[in-house]
């Protein structure tokens, strides 16, 4: 086993994918994910963190692999009983699943912090690593979008124009199917990363940028003050996964969006975007051949088998990930 203490910067499946296997390659009890918070979002005046509850989920073998969020043997009644009254169904909430959010708001409204909340729910889990939000600040990721109107009920004849709306609202109930024009962070610009977030940081001999959306599941936690400062002091002891392989995502909307934002949808794009803020990069056996212009930008390239299709192999990605730098 690792005997080293590890920070892991995550978003939602790939993340949790990978540390199913940073918990197996390192004694859990030094492990620490900082998750993304910028999507967490408010629907039935209940507070929902989805990429914390993936995380979550999957860590407890209890994420439907199917979808990669959700419960697994969930069941929708109290979905099929809203859509009588024309409820807001579109994000769909498992009963169970419910449970979760309805515990998480009402701490919160009990005046808990939602780092407070996530250690509570982590420990009703029984998890045997710490789970950070990356800021007990609200931060709202926005998406900028072409938007047809018959996409949000309103009557066909020509795209809308720029739309600005709530990441969830293009994630799910849009399934990212628009162009994006632009991504923001509201509330970053005023938010800083909790005590915990910060020690954890400050202590861990390694740090890894899971292989997540760079825009909207990263670029979060590094707009958050005091994430992307520590990042580039220590450089030297970062480490990115590139959740491009072949020029695609494996899940979601990566490669799409990173097009539309004027980056390049391939591994050496990835590279570029963490040139300053990490000193290695993996990058899967497909992308073999991009492993020297990845060195010309001054990340040293690690190639191996990134696609996590069982333990075993998020296990070995661990290991080769944690023996980067």
């Amino acid at each position: 086993m690792i005997d080293r203490g590890v920070v892991v910067l995550a978003g939602g499946v790939g993340a949790a994918r990978l540390l199913r296997g940073v918990i197996r390659a390192v004694d859990p009890a030094r492990v620490t994910a900082v998750v993304n918070t910028g999507d967490d979002t408010v629907l039935h005046g209940l507070h929902i963190s989805p990429d914390l509850d993936t995380v979550t989920y999957t860590l407890a073998e209890a994420i439907n692999t199917e979808t990669g969020w959700g419960l697994a043997g969930e069941t929708w009644q109290a979905m099929d009983a809203l859509k009588r009254y024309d409820g807001i169904t579109w994000f769909g909430l498992g009963d169970r699943d419910l449970a979760t959010h309805m515990y998480r708001t009402q701490r919160l409204n009990e005046g808990a912090t939602l780092t407070e909340v996530t250690a509570e729910i982590v420990a009703a889990w029984e998890l045997p690593l710490t789970l950070l939000p990356v800021t007990n600040d609200q931060v709202a990721t926005k998406v900028t979008v072409t938007d047809p109107p018959e996409a949000n009920g309103g009557s066909t004849g020509g795209d809308c124009g720029p739309l600005e709306i709530g990441f969830q609202e293009y994630f799910v109930q849009r399934q990212h199917s628009v162009p994006v024009h632009s991504v923001r962070f509201d509330g970053a610009e005023s938010a800083s990363v909790s005590p915990e977030v910060r020690a954890a940081l400050a202590t861990s001999d390694i740090t890894v940028i899971a292989p997540s959306n760079p825009i909207v599941s990263i670029g979060p936690l590094l707009a958050v003050d005091g994430v992307r400062d520590h990042l580039t002091a220590n450089r030297d002891k970062v480490v990115a996964v590139s959740p491009i392989i072949g020029g695609k995502a494996l899940k979601g909307p990566a490669d799409r969006m990173m097009t539309e934002l004027g980056h390049e949808a391939t591994a050496v794009g990835v590279a570029r975007m963490y040139a300053d803020i990490a000193s290695v990069l993996v990058i899967d056996t497909a992308d073999a051949d991009s492993a020297e212009e990845v060195r010309s930008l001054g990340l040293t390239p690690v190639v191996t088998n990134t696609i996590m299709a069982d333990v075993d192999i998020a296990t070995e990605l661990a290991q080769t990930v944690l023996t980067a730098v």
